[in-house]
């Protein structure tokens, strides 16, 4: 199967972004584990990522239900805690599908539990490194067994109890954070993480929303064992879904589009950072805080993109958004270069060789480093037909080239995108650049 995205004549009109990832698979995850109370998560993302965290949860004995949403708004899920010693054995394997957060969140639940369980994704997941996750695991007292030497799923935890940790974290990662954190809070002891730079709060915000004893000095973050209370979520826009819309208005030759209700996190928003350093013409509206996480409405119009550099502490603040920024940077004026961004290697794809081998096919003087990319700018995308990558975000970041070359773009396997966004070919489709 493929589409084929060819530019409209303008593109205008308001967008509502899908539920946010991250914050979906935190708030039923740590509603799952608070104590014994019923609470409700509205606009839940529907990505197949986050319905593999409620179906594990559900294989581990929380009762979870799940009510349909409308065009405009997310499902709405009920969940009753079981508390943190609550979870019960599961009588199969569990599959995390295509999700590493979901892989890395769980691993810091089931190391503690006193249970055998076995966690393991599809063929990319495989492929993922999990030994950042499982090392300090084992530090802490985990029993973990793993292919190549601890290191790919599938993982499997044999239980045991847990001792604090003070954790020196390799790299700035809210996936390897949260892991720490979740399983520090039926830890012996204190868990004290020292990060190398920020990464996405939510599990902070959600954890002290909770009743966790989680406090931040700096970029260190000290918790004490705690117990967890149910707090109902409303789960804002996800930016990084939004991000695509940003770029394509952006891009455009005559375009405006308010893309509502973005969850417009200071550790999320780099996006809007970098947008605002090409110089693009973005507004945040009607700014405000819904259960905790910042939210506004974000209003681009077509602009006169800039190259930019972005590097250090900027790139764990969009490291998702760089596929999508790429496409920006071809037909900005100027270069743009990124460093510091050699996590995206070990995403669903690597996303470095994945990017520089379609904008190089599409005509664009690009090339790949160790640890980022050089664009040269001033181009034009030309047309054809690209693979994607069987990565979400690159097939994606495909169609809003569509959205903007003179030239249609046909995606091979483009149903990848609902992994994160599947209503994404549609949103194209209204905004008028679905071919077929």
């Amino acid at each position: 199967m493929s589409v084929t995205i060819a530019r409209p004549h303008s593109l205008r009109g308001e967008i509502v972004s899908p539920g946010d990832k991250s914050v979906s698979h935190r708030a039923v995850i740590f509603n799952a584990l608070s104590k014994t109370n019923t609470a409700q998560i509205t606009n839940f993302s529907p990505g197949a990522d986050c319905s593999s965290t409620q179906q594990i949860m559900q294989y581990l004995g929380v009762e979870i239900t799940r009510k349909p949403g409308g065009r405009l708004a997310g499902d709405t899920l009920t969940v009753k805690g079981v508390g943190l010693e609550g979870l019960t054995e599961p009588t199969d394997i569990l599959d995390a599908g295509n999700s590493g957060t979901t892989t890395r969140l769980m691993a810091g639940i089931l190391a503690g539990q006193n249970f055998l369980s076995v966690l393991t994704g599809d063929q990319s997941l495989k492929t993922r490194p999990m030994g950042r996750v499982v090392n300090p695991l084992t530090t802490m007292g985990a029993e973990i067994s793993a292919r190549a030497n601890n290191t790919l799923a599938p993982l499997v935890f044999h239980g045991g109890s847990l001792q604090g940790i003070n954790y020196n974290m390799p790299v700035a990662s809210a996936q390897l954070k949260s892991c720490l954190l979740l399983a520090g809070l039926r830890a012996d002891g204190i868990t004290n993480l020292s990060q190398p730079a920020e990464s996405r709060d939510h599990t902070e915000r959600m954890l002290s929303a909770m009743g966790a004893n989680l406090k931040k000095e700096g970029l260190d973050l000290i918790l004490q064992p705690s117990e967890l209370e149910t707090i109902d979520v409303e789960v804002p826009g996800d930016i990084s879904s939004a991000a695509f819309w940003m770029i394509a208005a952006a891009c455009h030759p005559d375009a405006e589009l308010l893309i509502r209700n973005v969850g417009v996190n200071p550790t999320r928003s780099g996006i809007i950072t970098a947008l605002h350093m090409m110089k693009a013409r973005l507004e945040l509206m009607d700014e405000r805080e819904v259960a905790g996480e910042p939210v506004a409405d974000v209003l681009v119009r077509t602009s006169d993109l800039q190259g930019i550099e972005l590097s250090g502490e900027t790139v764990p603040l969009l490291i998702d958004e760089i596929p999508v920024i790429a496409v920006a940077a071809a037909v900005a004026n100027g270069e743009t270069v990124i460093k510091d961004a050699q996590e995206l290697r070990v995403k669903e794809s690597d996303r470095i060789e994945s990017s520089i081998s379609w904008l190089r096919k599409a005509g664009i003087n690009a090339e790949g480093t160790t640890d980022g990319m050089i664009i040269a700018g001033n181009e034009k995308i030309n047309g054809g037909s690209f693979q994607s990558y069987d990565d979400h975000r690159l097939a994606m970041s495909l169609g809003i080239a569509g959205l903007i070359s003179e030239q249609p773009i046909t995606i091979a396997d483009p149903d990848v995108a609902a992994i994160s966004y599947p209503g994404f070919w549609g949103t194209i489709k209204e905004l008028g650049g679905l071919v077929a």
